[in-house]
């Protein structure tokens, strides 16, 4: 790694983002490990070298961190977003170990005796923790800064200034609390696609990179996020197309109730998908609109979702309920199939499908116009 966060950085990162109370001593680093399900990769293993550096440079600079910094290892969920497993394992020293399979299960001890001691947590792991531990958060005081695929790359971005970046993110969720809808109009080869998301009975997040109470979110941050309504006291007005690129493919879903309830597209990934929806009907729900913040501070994609996400829009599939949602781990087949799974409208990462218009529906019906083709057109000042 050529480019690495110093003692002094990560120290600075911590107080900044957690502001840590008097009565907080113990900061957590989780990494999770490959197992015989889900091998090791170059840059997961890279990421958990890069862990223990971070524990190691906050452990020497202890006495300005004001906490005591440790690493922790837990088996993965198998995908992002699952739940957690029950028991995960303190690294005291030495090398780290390659897989799961490796630790002692005598030495592990429970997450609940991990947050009990450690409120405030930073997770680089390989599979987004975001979910699990927002509902931990719920009923345990735990603060999280989630930070899945993190890398050299992403580096700059937490470097950036975060009461601006915050200030921009307060608004959009003001703008998403008063909304009562948002449409969209899409442009890619060939068509045109509109979809609207019902936004009423629901409340908007901020995600600025401030995690001042008990919560998780992602770092680096930037966003303001609302769960669309999912239906559950009356049918959900979320209705129309919602196009997604896959490579060269464009993969165009039927949305009906808020649910994505058949693909409409031709095309291998289109049948891939198509099957999946009929496989696990919650993949299809419509979890999250996003609006990210970042590319307003120069900041580019890198192929990760976790940095990507945050710098325009983006509609996520699957799993809701750590966002306020009603779509749960209980809703899908296995833990293995719990997902959530955001889709980046950013030319780098869609550059054939343009994001022409999006309004959010205020009040009677009055449209406050958002983004136009792919910009935002709000005055943030």
């Amino acid at each position: 790694m050529t480019e690495r966060l110093s003692g002094e950085e990560l120290t600075a990162l911590v107080h900044r983002v957690f502001a840590p109370r008097d009565n907080e001593k113990g900061l957590a680093v989780l990494v999770d490990l490959p197992d015989e399900r889900i091998p090791d990769e170059a840059e997961w293993a890279e990421r958990r070298e890069m862990a223990a550096l971070w524990v190691d440079e906050l452990t020497a600079n202890e006495a300005q961190l004001g906490l005591k910094p440790v690493l922790v290892l837990y088996r993965n969920a198998h995908t992002n977003n699952g739940d957690l497993p029950e028991r995960c394992w303190i690294h005291r020293a030495g090398p780290l170990p390659k897989s799961v399979d490796e630790l002692d299960p005598a030495q592990s001890i429970s997450f609940a005796e991990l947050f009990a001691d450690h409120p405030i947590l930073l997770a680089p792991t390989h599979f987004s923790a975001t979910a699990p531990l927002k509902v931990v958060a719920k009923t345990t005081p735990i603060r999280a800064a989630t930070m899945r695929g993190f890398g050299e790359a992403m580096i700059p971005s937490v470097r950036l200034d975060y009461t601006e970046v915050n200030r921009r993110v307060v608004y959009l969720k003001k703008k998403l609390d008063e909304a009562t809808g948002a449409d969209f109009v899409f442009a890619y080869p060939g068509g045109e696609a509109r979809l609207h998301l019902d936004l009423r009975f629901r409340s908007a997040h901020a995600s600025g990179g401030l995690l001042h109470k008990p919560g998780a979110g992602n770092l680096p941050s930037g966003e303001a996020y609302i769960v669309p309504f999912e239906g559950e006291s009356e049918a959900s007005r979320s209705a129309g197309v919602l196009p997604v690129q896959f490579g060269d493919e464009i993969v165009l879903y039927r949305i009906e109730n808020n649910k994505a309830v058949e693909v409409i597209s031709e095309g291998p990934v289109a049948r891939a998908e198509a099957e999946h929806l009929v496989r696990e009907p919650a993949y299809g729900n419509i979890a999250e609109l996003g609006l990210g913040v970042l590319a307003a501070f120069g900041v580019k994609p890198i192929g990760k979702v976790l940095l990507d996400e945050k710098l325009g829009l983006h509609i996520a599939f699957g799993r809701s309920e750590h966002f306020g949602g009603q779509v749960g781990p209980e809703h899908f087949s296995t833990p293995d199939a719990v997902i959530h799974i955001d889709r980046v409208y950013v030319p780098e990462t869609q550059p054939d499908v343009i994001v022409k218009r999006v309004d959010l529906i205020m009040g009677e019906g009055q449209a406050l116009p958002l983004m136009r083709d792919g910009q935002y057109v709000v005055d943030f000042s």
